[in-house]
């Protein structure tokens, strides 16, 4: 009895410390990333892939063992980072499991949705060139000049259009002034309207704000900055004063659902600080359709099936 006792105990070790220290479990609580895994799978999340991050950060503070970085296209296990119990740390957090499609520095042309576009990635301050209606040159320049857009000067005619070359910024700001009133069309991008340039903050990085960026950024920097911020219409508060820029303590992550219908990603709680990180899901090890009866429902062709 003593014998078999010990070997249960010894069992129960090696399966917690396994779980604490090398892998863990998850099961998929949605569709939002079908048809890679489906509500109800379990897989297996292995806590290297991004180095080991030490529980109990509440009383360690973050800190990751053998540090790599997450990989875009990886489906990722991590931390919600707005929960409604802000005091929580890290460890009582609840989790999600998205695939990550933005890393630190990159920059994603997302539209009013927050949803990824296939979009030419541009900066926000590279410049293409534009044509409008030649007869719309007098409200174009009024509003050039109520705007504050330096150094733009006519470049061109094409087919009884006028040509001049906006940054996209300076795109938006002159559609706000014009109401919409005045059509551009791009001369070699066709970037839709309401898609804009989304710079995921990384760490020492400096992120420009702007209005379709502000409030995103705003509570980033609340949330995982530390810093006090607000927004004043579209200008971002920091401490107090008004910040054209920020530069972040810390690399971000942009997370995304297969199902573009399920919220429960970056669209809901935005960019994902590196330390809310977990792991990388790489083996399913359960599967079942819960709408068919028992024996029916198991999917045997995906049982121990890499995630990718």
């Amino acid at each position: 009895m003593k014998q078999l006792l010990k070997a249960v105990v010894i069992a129960i070790a090696l399966v917690l410390v396994i779980k604490v220290f090398a892998f863990t479990s998850c099961t998929i609580p949605s569709t939002g990333m079908e048809n890679t895994l489906y509500r109800g799978e379990r897989v297996i999340v292995n806590l290297w892939s991004y180095g080991f991050r030490v529980p109990f950060t509440s009383v360690f503070g973050y800190q990751r063992w053998n540090e790599r970085p997450v990989k875009r296209g990886d489906i990722v296990l991590f931390n919600n980072p707005a929960p409604a119990d802000k005091q929580k740390g890290h460890n009582g957090k609840e989790v999600f499991i998205n695939r990550c499609i933005g890393l630190p520095g990159d920059t994603l042309m997302l539209n009013n949705e927050l949803i990824q576009t296939n979009d030419r990635i541009l900066s926000p301050d590279s410049k293409l060139i534009y044509a409008y209606p030649g007869e719309e040159e007098d409200l174009v320049v009024k509003a050039i000049r109520k705007t504050g857009i330096a150094n733009n000067e006519l470049i061109g005619y094409d087919n009884g259009c006028y040509l001049r070359s906006f940054s996209h910024y300076e795109l938006y700001l002159l559609k706000q002034e014009l109401g919409g009133t005045v059509c551009f069309k791009s001369m070699q991008t066709d970037t839709a309207e309401g898609v804009h340039p989304f710079v995921v903050p990384g760490k020492g990085k400096s992120v420009k704000v702007y209005p379709w960026n502000a409030k995103l950024l705003c509570n980033t920097i609340i949330c995982h900055e530390g810093r006090n911020a607000s927004l004043r219409n579209d200008t971002l508060i920091i401490d107090g004063k008004p910040a054209e820029s920020y530069t972040f303590t810390k690399d971000y992550h942009w997370m995304a659902s297969n199902n573009s219908i399920s919220l429960c990603d970056s669209r809901l709680f935005g960019f994902v600080p590196k330390d809310h990180v977990i792991g990388r899901a790489a083996l399913i090890w359960f599967s079942k359709d819960n709408e068919k009866p028992l024996w029916e429902g198991y999917r045997w062709e995906r049982f121990f099936r890499l995630v990718k």
